[in-house]
């Protein structure tokens, strides 16, 4: 998708349609009456016999027959006036391209961004427009060639100064590019989205953006005592992958930002076996892995002025002869023992080996993202990530960085009772606690393994993958942490 910034009268740019912002509560807005009279009342006849609300984004498509250079106006709901806000500009934007689908319009003129003109809502619609756009159409024979807006111009009745709006315009784009690389990573089918696969677009990548990357396969994973992720691989022939992503621009004397992500590429649950329902969504179990790579691509292409390491321990976890079973125990990375009670719990195992890892790097924080449990969409659905860690410091800038870029999170407790579920009588603790507080015990096993750092857990089961279309999120894979961590690294000093 493209985006132009455009200058003059708003309402006499010729276009196939003009996206136009509308409260439910408020039709004062002078673009909103000028469009009303031009159309003679056309708009207040609608919200009269409710066939428009203005409720936030629900959508309605109007033919001008001929009274403005607009062929059409689409009108999507903000909600109440007083309520306006970037999250609520960003869901309008994708709300609206998303119901242009299938009616043949490609180029459209948003006005969205005038209701406040700053960066932070001309950003909103670029991101909005940019994501709600996203198909992933690779593999089908046919694609939906009429399916979708690829130009976007955005209109302002005044010039700027130089380059200050196309720059904002360029780093939404910019962000957004990384977003889809994670999408479309978490898209791709288990058959082509092997550990290899992974590393070899980790790789890719890295190249584009002069990202350091080294990929260690299964003899180097050995030689580093790696063996809880080993143990996961093990009922596989695909080899497991070690990536490790350095983008480091600030110099050695500043200890990076380190980032983990799960990247389990298909999981059957291995000898613990899933139900068959749903099975074959288990491709989008390396979500945490697409988010660290893609957020990796976001900070160098945006040239943060920010040290920072991408981890990804990459492995399938199936059944097989080689297959680790319930009952073995496992020594890890760190040294710890574990007594494997569910192989369905696996996503802990490879990254409690990343973890440790990333002590050699003294980072200043350590993050980690994971479709960890299924516990964690039980509590909080697709709505929100769980968040759990270790300094009230760090976890306080994740949620303030959450709140700006839309990417909800919500904190669960991480108290050491939760420890109780995870003793074990011949180990040193359990990979699995039961039943009660899945999510929370999975955050206590990983804890063990961040030694002093700075640490917070995302679990982005619920959110990773929508089973349904939101604003600007269509149904599928949705890059969920790329935005949440780029907005933090912009805060770190």
């Amino acid at each position: 998708m493209q985006f132009q910034i455009k200058v003059g009268a708003p309402l006499k740019h010729v276009c196939q349609a003009l996206v136009l912002g509308c409260f439910e509560d408020d039709m004062t807005q002078p673009l909103i009456k000028e469009v009303d009279q031009l159309l003679g009342g056309y708009l207040r006849t609608l919200y009269r016999q409710r066939e428009f609300s203005g409720k936030q984004n629900k959508t309605r498509i109007i033919h001008t027959l001929g009274k403005i250079p607009a062929d059409r106006i689409v009108l999507v709901g903000l909600g109440k006036k007083r309520e306006l806000s970037t999250e609520k500009i960003r869901q309008g934007a994708g709300a609206a391209i998303q119901s242009m689908r299938d009616t043949g319009i490609r180029s459209i003129a948003s006005l969205l961004h005038l209701l406040k003109e700053d960066d932070e809502y001309l950003q909103a619609v670029v991101e909005g427009a940019f994501l709600g756009g996203y198909a992933f159409q690779q593999y089908k024979s046919k694609r939906d060639d009429n399916g979708g807006v690829d130009e976007v111009n955005l209109l302002f009745p005044k010039k700027a100064k130089p380059g200050v709006r196309e720059k904002v315009v360029k780093n939404a784009q910019t962000l957004c590019e990384a977003v889809v690389l994670a999408r479309d990573l978490v898209s791709q089918p288990g058959n082509v989205a092997t550990p290899s696969y992974l590393a070899e677009k980790a790789l890719e990548m890295s190249n584009m953006y002069g990202i350091d990357c080294k990929i260690l396969e299964k003899e180097e994973i050995e030689q580093n005592n790696m063996a809880a992720l080993l143990a996961v691989a093990r009922g596989s022939r695909q080899p497991p992958r070690f990536i490790i992503l350095e983008y480091l621009p600030a110099g050695p004397m500043l200890s990076p930002t380190v980032l983990v992500g799960k990247g389990i590429t298909f999981d059957s649950g291995g000898i613990s076996l899933k139900p068959r329902e749903g099975m074959e969504k288990m491709k989008d179990d390396m979500a945490g892995g697409a988010a660290v790579i893609g957020t990796l691509m976001a900070a160098a292409a945006l040239r943060l002025p920010v040290n920072l390491v991408g981890l990804v321990p990459a492995a399938e976890n199936l059944p097989g002869g080689e297959a680790y079973k319930p009952g073995d125990v496992v020594r890890s990375m760190s040294g710890q023992t574990i007594e494997i009670v569910n192989t369905d719990a696996e996503g802990r195992m490879i990254l409690c080996d990343a973890l440790h890892y990333a002590q050699r790097y003294k980072p200043a924080a350590l993050i980690d993202l994971a479709t960890l449990t299924g516990a964690c969409i039980v509590a909080l659905g697709s709505f929100a990530t769980g968040l759990m860690g270790n300094d009230e410091g760090l976890k306080r800038a994740v949620r303030n960085a959450a709140e700006r870029c839309g990417e909800r999170v919500w904190e669960l407790p991480l108290w050491d009772d939760y420890g109780e579920l995870m003793k074990s009588d011949i180990a040193d603790m359990k990979n699995a606690g039961g039943p009660e507080a899945g999510t929370i015990s999975a955050a206590w096993f990983l804890k063990n393994f961040v030694g002093k750092s700075k640490w917070v857990h995302l679990d982005i089961a619920g959110t990773a993958w929508m089973d349904k279309d939101r604003p600007y999120a269509p149904k599928g894979a949705t890059g969920v942490g790329v935005r949440l961590v780029v907005e933090y690294l912009r805060g770190v000093k």
